[in-house]
């Protein structure tokens, strides 16, 4: 039996570049973010086509995907060094650089999504009893992000 090879922790990425230095981007990790989570998703068109032979038959079912929507969650501790930086993105209504990746893919696999993303909530939490601020915040890509095939 050969066992799946998989993704550790750390070779799951999200980074950003506050500084929004495009042409070139200096992406950075978003300090306190311990859980990542990537939501990829594909709004569908539905057509009901019918039979031409005999219309009493029910009618079929067709799908095209219009659009491929990616989102991010991401969460953790509110660490003081990323709190300017996540307030003054969320404020500001900013799109900025960004990448997600899988820093473990294989020769001719997807290694980065890049495109640009908007920050679109930020929770922060005191819980009773415990001893730091969490935080979550959400993001969504400002269209379909592009795929860099790891070389």
């Amino acid at each position: 039996m050969t066992a799946a090879v998989t993704e550790k922790y750390e070779e799951m990425v999200l980074e950003v570049d506050f500084a929004n230095t495009l042409p070139v981007p200096v992406y950075a990790r978003i300090c306190g973010m311990k859980g990542i989570s990537i939501k990829r998703t594909a709004t569908l068109d539905t057509t009901e086509v019918p039979d031409c032979d005999d219309e009493s038959l029910p009618l079929n079912i067709e799908r095209d995907i219009r659009s491929v929507d990616v989102t991010v969650s991401a969460s953790g501790v509110w660490a003081q060094s990323s709190n300017g930086k996540l307030l003054d993105w969320f404020y500001s209504g900013a799109a900025i650089p960004a990448r997600i990746g899988n820093l473990k893919a294989a020769v001719g696999d997807t290694e980065y999504e890049v495109g640009i993303l908007l920050l679109t909530s930020i929770s922060n939490e005191r819980s009773d009893g415990k001893g730091r601020v969490t935080a979550s915040i959400e993001l969504e890509f400002d269209g379909t992000p592009s795929r860099t095939v790891k070389a």
